[in-house]
């Protein structure tokens, strides 16, 4: 390379020109997040392998590939957030990036919601974890919303912090034994502070569970056996705390999302449309998911606020 005259002036840098998007609305943007995000969308290919154009321009040209405004909206509302550049890909990849998506076992795990519905929520979560409390609401809702077109599935991963998370787990396995596990789990983290012995039996006896069956269920290897499972399925795609969220194959930080709720809503309706379906929604049945609960910090994970207006959000209990 030829060392550059000195008497050469390099060409001024110049920052991104501000973008304007059908369908995206920025009047409520200041200039620098207008600039920060025409910036990203410019720099960020669009999600869909086959469309080889930013993000800006796939929307601008109409691209085929019903992702990218969508992107656009949510890097939009990423900025606005005031997330770091860093997160804001974070979330853009996890989201929208083809690569990202993996395949989950879910034969044999309990299940609520339609067994053909087009989006599927997978959770790994602990009865002890109390920010696994605080999305329990949440998922409940969005089965509810959406009743034909969204599937829950959970797996249990008691942490080894919680000294009940273990026996709960137990409970809830001894209750899928005689197809009462839905029960159970709202019984469990609504009398989350209640998990020792003697609550459980009494939980089952509210249920008019076998009583003798539940007990050898509690106890009996096989049990064991079905916790570990999951466990080594979360371990093997990467779990670091609970709850463990994806949907759709999609790993879910609920770190990076913006107002839980809101989001979740949005994301799901959207994988509805990726589809080829319209939403199908009812009014929202979980009071839990206008409300503002509250979880109590710890060392490793920030205190959670409101899961629905946007104060805070739900951060998972660590391993």
């Amino acid at each position: 390379c030829s060392k550059p005259d000195p008497g050469e002036t390099k060409p001024p840098v110049t920052a991104t020109q501000e973008i304007s998007l059908k369908g995206v609305d920025t009047s409520t943007a200041t200039s620098r997040e207008k600039r920060e995000w025409s910036t990203q969308i410019s720099e960020l290919l669009a999600p869909c392998p086959e469309v080889a154009v930013n993000i800006a321009k796939c929307v601008q040209d109409a691209r085929p590939c019903k992702a990218c405004l969508p992107a656009a909206q949510m890097l939009l509302k990423q900025v606005q957030a005031g997330k770091p550049k860093k997160d804001r890909e974070d979330a853009f990849h996890d989201r929208f990036d083809a690569s990202k998506v993996k395949t989950l076992a879910t034969e044999g795990s309990p299940e609520v919601g339609a067994p053909d519905a087009v989006v599927t929520i997978v959770e790994w979560a602990d009865f002890e974890c109390p920010f696994c409390r605080l999305v329990s609401p949440i998922l409940d809702d969005l089965v509810h919303r959406f009743p034909t077109q969204v599937r829950l599935v959970y797996k249990f991963y008691p942490l080894g912090a919680h000294p009940h998370g273990e026996i709960a787990a137990r409970a809830g396995v001894a209750a899928m034994n005689q197809n009462r596990f839905w029960d159970m789990h709202h019984m469990l983290f609504d009398n989350q502070e209640k998990l020792e012995q003697a609550d459980l039996d009494r939980y089952a006896k509210q249920l008019n569970l076998d009583m003798p069956r539940f007990r050898a269920d509690l106890v009996a290897k096989e049990t064991g056996e079905r916790i570990k499972k999951d466990k080594d399925q979360a371990d093997g795609i990467g779990l670091e705390g609970t709850p463990f969220l994806f949907i759709n194959g999609r790993y879910v930080n609920l770190q990076l999302l913006i107002n839980p709720y809101d989001d979740l809503v949005d994301w799901v309706k959207l994988d509805i449309e990726l589809a080829g379906q319209v939403p199908k929604m009812v009014a929202s049945g979980s009071p839990s998911a206008g409300a503002a609960p509250q979880a109590p910090g710890s060392a490793s994970a920030a205190p959670a606020a409101s899961a629905s207006a946007g104060a805070g959000k739900p951060a998972p209990g660590k391993k």
